[in-house]
């Protein structure tokens, strides 16, 4: 067997891995700065070695020369000679990990690798560091530097009144490139941004003065006189923190699981559902992410939150957190507070609930769908767009009476046929938005008895009335069928309303998709396998035609009946048949463009030609 041998470790490959795949930013370098001299201080008074002062974080800017330099100080628990060794030239090595190995963790690194972020600003870290373990401890003096290389120094001395107090300094001087991260300005608010929770003062100080970035707890760690009052001032942080002029409202939410507490905000705007979440949650006080993505579920995007967790497991960048069951139940423990919450205001303040669905009616049929009990409380309060305006379910039920209600599938169906459902007084709902079907064709267990059927393109068309004189169109159809013939597009004749619309482009699911491949291959996406791919999905639907129908209560429609200039009938069909496409919210493909923008100019000189004299031949 050969010997065994260890691996080689490159530190500069280990901080490109940092800085340019690990940490989203290099401002998280102050983040583990600050982390780091919270744990210190933390574990100090852990073992009994602390103050009767809670410990404070001083942080410095200043140049060293032309360079920008950063000073970050603490009084925490400090490292002897064998931890420098240990945990600061050691990647991976944490002391906090191997110290709180299977027990309860106060502390918020955990990995070992916190420190060398900085080396994603500065080619040198030096660290000034006196144990408090014991009374006589010397002063270790260790430099690193981003090639692998570190000096360490131990400075003993006789004299106890001339050391050093116990704790921890670390100095930075920015490269080159990187002095921004290292401006008074812009290190006070990332601070903030980080720290702006931890229980410990936080000072910053730069050209001769020092501020105080934590003054005060988060509202829900603070006593008030009144639920009022706290209500206040946790919008009054909310909009501070957020940047927001205004909040809806503000929701207190505590959860076990993870040991998660802080605040839900209601936006006072619709972020729409595919908007990325911004809650903002901590990790034992320090800030974690902005836009924490797996903490609240899917359909909790009416909120924001801030929030701070103490045992929820982060990812090695401490930037979001491992999926498992304590995750799980922190997901499923603040959507629970939420829900209560609109249950609430259902019971308590309806009209405070009916202007949060104008806002958030998305978020609220998202968790109907997934919550049988909520969605029979709150099915009759959604809103749905249908061919009468925007309606609560309530009132399309008081609407319809024994009739049955009557959706469209999709957006593309509902747009072809409302306006004319609306003028023969037929109450047709848009069901083609996320959720709307589904909760549809629920609302029976809801409402026993209640009809709900969803149509499609030929159910609708029946609603039309026959023509008893088509003879009288035959021509007109005729022209109309040659016209459209390369568009896939038949042609027919019905009655109905409004008398102002001449002709109805009348399309099926499948037409509409065939259509859609046919889109795609003109755009030059049908080339390689792709095309083999459009052109195999495309063979069912290959034979699937829309159907232009003219309105013969139109009077357009009645005079074109009388003209026999076929030239001037293909034109105004080619016209009617791009007007009825766009009406319908349907994409014009390369050769209906043409129609759009060649034909337009062919009728105007069509009728230029006819005022003057000859038709056109």
């Amino acid at each position: 067997m050969s010997d065994p041998h260890r691996f080689q470790i490159h530190l500069g490959g280990i901080i490109d891995l940092l800085s340019n795949h690990l940490y989203s930013s290099p401002s998280v370098y102050l983040r583990e700065l600050l982390q780091n001299a919270t744990d210190a201080i933390r574990a100090r008074h852990a073992a009994g070695l602390g103050t009767s002062e809670p410990g404070r974080i001083r942080i410095a800017v200043g140049d060293a020369g032309a360079r920008a330099q950063l000073t970050i100080e603490d009084d925490g628990v400090g490292l002897t000679e064998d931890e420098v060794h240990r945990f600061l030239s050691t990647i991976g090595a944490s002391s906090k990990r191997e110290e709180l190995e299977g027990k309860r963790n106060d502390y918020i690194g955990q990995f070992g690798i916190g420190l060398l972020s900085c080396f994603v600003v500065s080619e040198t870290i030096a660290v000034l560091s006196r144990s408090a373990r014991t009374p006589d401890a010397p002063t270790i003096r260790w430099q690193g530097k981003s090639d692998g290389t570190y000096t360490l120094e131990v400075i003993e001395s006789t004299d106890p009144a001339a050391m050093p107090a116990p704790g921890t300094t670390v100095h930075l001087v920015a490269k080159p490139d990187l002095e921004v991260w290292f401006d008074a300005e812009r290190v006070g608010e990332l601070a903030s941004k980080f720290g702006a929770l931890l229980p410990l003062p936080i000072e910053i100080s730069h050209a001769g003065r020092t501020e105080r970035i934590n003054p005060e707890p988060p509202p829900w760690r603070r006593t008030f006189a009144s639920v009022d009052e706290a209500r206040e001032a946790s919008l009054a942080f909310g909009r501070e923190l957020l940047e927001l002029d205004a909040l809806f409202d503000v929701i207190p939410v505590r959860c076990e699981a993870g040991d998660v507490e802080g605040l839900a905000f209601v936006l006072p705007f619709s972020p729409g559902p595919s908007a990325l979440p911004a809650h903002r949650v901590y990790l034992k006080d320090m800030l974690l992410t902005e836009r924490a993505e797996n903490l609240l579920p899917r359909w909790a995007f009416f909120v924001t939150c801030v929030l701070n967790t103490n045992d929820l497991r982060p990812t090695a960048s401490r930037e979001s957190f491992y999926e498992d069951e304590a995750l799980a139940g922190a997901r499923e423990s603040l959507g629970q507070a939420l829900r209560d919450y609109l249950v609430r205001l259902r019971e308590e303040d309806p009209r405070r609930l009916e202007l949060l669905i104008q806002l958030h009616f998305r978020a609220i049929k998202a968790l109907a769908a997934h919550d049988a009990e909520f969605l029979s409380l709150f099915l009759d309060l959604l809103p749905f767009e249908t061919s009468m305006g925007r309606m609560s379910f309530a009132q399309i039920r008081q609407r319809m009476g024994d009739a049955p209600i009557l959706f469209a599938p999709t957006v593309d169906l509902f747009r072809q046929f409302a306006q004319v459902a609306a003028a023969q007084g037929i109450g047709l709902i848009n069901a083609g938005y996320s959720y709307d079907a589904d909760l549809l064709a629920r609302a029976p267990e809801i409402f026993p008895g209640l009809r709900v059927v969803p149509v499609d393109a030929a159910d609708l068309s029946q609603t039309l009335d026959d023509v008893e004189d088509a003879s009288r169109y035959e021509e007109l159809l005729a022209v109309a069928a040659r016209t459209l013939h390369g568009f896939d597009c038949e042609v027919d004749i019905k009655r109905f309303a409004p008398p102002e619309m001449p002709v109805l482009y009348v399309s099926s699911d499948d037409a509409i998709f065939q259509r859609t491949v046919e889109q795609s291959r003109a755009a030059g996406e049908g080339t390689g396998l792709w095309s083999d791919m459009l052109e195999r999905v495309g063979e069912e639907t290959q034979d699937a035609k829309a159907t232009l129908l003219f309105n013969a209560n139109n009077p357009l429609v009645a005079r074109l009946a009388r003209v026999s200039d076929e030239r001037a009938l293909q034109l105004t069909v080619q016209m009617l048949y791009v007007q009825a496409l766009l009406l319908g919210h349907h994409a014009l493909r390369a050769e209906e463009m043409s129609l759009l923008s060649v034909g337009l100019l062919d009728f105007i000189e069509w009728g230029l030609d006819a005022a003057s004299g000859p038709t056109l031949q």
